[in-house]
């Protein structure tokens, strides 16, 4: 299955990481049953799965396990979403 949106492609901005998440959120509204993870359940479950997996990710895909990230930012944005309207 093709990823929904690569964020190779210039993810390098807070208000690139918001334009990201919105295309990942029209992908799962025009094509949500080709998800693999079509609920919330089942994405944060992956998510978090793949967050663990992440370094051997990289490693097959030739790419570079990113040294730094704001960990606490996604983290924050992820749990204020629960309640923020």
């Amino acid at each position: 299955m093709q990823l929904p949106d690569d964020p190779v492609h210039g993810v390098d901005s807070r208000a690139a990481l918001s334009d990201h998440i919105r295309a990942l959120r029209a992908d799962l509204l025009e094509r949500g049953g080709e998800w693999e993870n079509p609920t919330l359940e089942r994405y944060l479950d992956a998510l978090a799965s793949w967050i663990d997996d992440s370094p051997a990710w990289h490693r097959n895909f030739d790419q570079e396990m990113p040294a730094d990230g704001d960990w606490t930012f996604f983290a924050r944005a992820l749990s204020a979403a629960v309640v923020y309207e």
